[in-house]
This record gives C-alpha cells, structure tokens and sequence, in this order.
C-alpha cells in the first residue's frame, strides 16, 4: 500500500466532558483551538477533576487512521523524554505508523480538549516539543518513494519549516496535502497559506466549513470553488452535513453517516483518513468519500479520536 509521510505536533489529547459555563468561565471560543503556555494548560487542568488521556495531534491521528486500514504511514515530530512521550511512542508502535520522532527537553505537547453536551470540542493547545521541530530533524530522503506529504495547519506558525517542509517534498517529486486545522490558524497564517498556494506548493486541500470560510470569506459551494482554483483536489468538510470534494473539475456531494455523536474529537480526521486511503488505493471520489463518512462516523461515537480495532477491522473489510 502506498506509503503517507505525515508532519505534525505529536500531541497527547486530555479529554474531558464540561457545560458551556466552564468555557464562559475561562473566557473561550467554543469550537475554536487556542495555544496557551504550559502554566496555562496546568492551570485550566486544575480547575477540572480528572481527564483521559488519549495520544492524538491532528496529522497523527490522520495517519494511524490511514494505517489501521492497512496503508503505510511515517510520521514526524518530537517529543519530551517523559511519560506522556513514552504514551506517544508506544501509540505509533501499536498503530503500525513509522516512528520519525526525534527527542527535545521541552515536555511533550497536550492538547486539553473539552466537550460540551452538544459535542462540540473547544481546545488548549500546548505544543512543547513539537513546537521544536526544524528541518534539521527530518532523516535524509525521508520523502523518496512516498505517495504523499501530509501536514497539518497547526504547524504553519513556524512559517520556515512549514514551507521548508513542502518545498522539499515537491523536489522529491511527492505531492502535498495540507489540512488546515482550525479556524483560528487560518486566520493568524492566512497570508503564509496565500503564498503557498500560489506558489503551487500545495496540492490537496481539507478544510471544514469554519475554516474554509475564513479563509475565502464565503459559504461552503464557493469556497469549495475557491480553493480548488490552487488545487487539484479540495474538500470542504460539512460535518453531519457530509462533505464537499472538487476534482478535476467536478464537485461531489458526499453524504454524512447519520449516528448520535458523543464527541467530535477527530471527527475531521479520521474523514481525511479513509478518504485518502480510498484516493490512493484508486478508488473513485463516491467511494473515498462513502470510506471517509464510515469512518469518521465511527469515531464520533467514542470518547477521542481512537476507534476499537474490533471496528476498524470491520472497516477494513469495507
């Protein structure tokens, strides 16, 4: 199967459940991401009782998805030599994803991600060592033979490594995708993600419909034909809505799987995962997309983004 190079934050998810008073409390944007120091994330966890800690990070989570439906996947970052980066470790291992994690004396980054009753997720991001990484830590020809780059938005604050990133996978001959990550990025990198796309360093596009709204300031079926003008494939993510995907020129309507959502955690991408196995296993855009919903309507049902290898066998078989 053809393998993904993923770049990304190696994040370890602190999920917990909390009313809309909590993020009123500490004056929060539902929905959004924000990135805090580690004194604010301590201080956030102290006013919560207990959290489950779930290894995740957007890319990641993309890739073991890829993985535990049989793709080949490596995945790029560090992490702090301490507990929450031997949980990290022992995660890929147990996932089948490369591990190209490089060690930093920052402590590995954790992401608070509460839920509200309506399943939203709000997020604390402190990225720690993975905010460390340089291009100086990717092992040499890492990207010869891949079928695909994959790098999350989240990394687009470090301007020079993000574009560095892409700019020697397209030497290498390997294609680009970018997830944009949440709204809030797009909003602080718009001007970086302008260039890149203009350079045609990026070649596949994922977007859910906050964030491709603020980048394009318009409503889903326009944005969607915004962004497809750089790309050779775009997707707009709808949630329980579905998806919209542009390729070569015609747009598909992807349809949701209907389930009662527990948390959204991941929910975006675990679709990015199935959807890009279908892709690069040759499959037409219904049926990546028919993949995608499956299994993003599999994780919403679960506390995180880690679906039950029971499941992902059935899955598998899909």
């Amino acid at each position: 199967m053809k393998r993904i190079v993923g770049v990304g934050a190696a994040l370890v998810d602190l999920l917990v459940n909390v009313q809309d008073s909590w993020i009123q409390e500490n004056k929060a944007v539902k929905g959004d991401m924000q990135l805090v120091d580690f004194s604010r994330i301590e201080s956030l966890l102290s006013t919560l009782p207990a959290y489950e800690k779930v290894p995740g990070g957007s890319a990641c989570n993309t890739l073991v998805g890829y993985a535990k439906l049989g793709g080949e996947a490596a995945f790029v970052s560090k992490t702090g030599e301490d507990e929450l980066g031997k949980l990290f470790a022992l995660h890929l291992k147990n996932s089948n994803v490369q591990s190209l994690i490089k060690p930093a004396n920052e402590p590995t980054g954790r992401v608070l991600s509460v839920v509200t009753p309506d399943a939203e997720r709000t997020m604390f991001s402190y990225l720690g060592a993975s905010d460390t990484l340089s291009l100086d830590d990717f092992p040499e020809n890492v990207f010869d033979g891949a079928a695909l780059t994959y790098i999350e938005g989240y990394r687009a604050f470090d301007a020079k490594t993000f574009r560095g990133v892409l700019e020697r996978s397209k030497a290498a001959g390997v294609p680009t995708a970018l997830d944009f990550g949440s709204f809030g990025v797009v909003n602080v990198c718009h001007s970086l993600f302008e260039s890149l796309f203009a350079e045609g360093l990026i070649d596949m596009i994922f977007a859910n419909e906050e964030e491709a709204k603020a980048y394009t300031g318009k409503e889903p079926r326009e944005a969607l034909e915004e962004l497809a003008k750089y790309t050779s494939l775009a997707v707009v993510k709808l949630g329980a809505e579905g998806a919209l995907v542009s390729y070569q020129g015609t747009v598909f309507e992807i349809k949701a799987k209907k389930v009662q959502a527990l948390d959204t955690t991941g929910a975006g991408d675990l679709w990015a995962a199935g959807f890009l196995f279908g892709f690069l296993s040759g499959s037409d855009i219904p049926e990546c997309g028919k993949l995608a919903s499956e299994v993003a309507a599999e994780v919403v049902q679960v506390q995180g983004a880690s679906i039950p290898d029971s499941v992902w066998n059935r899955l598998k078989n899909l």
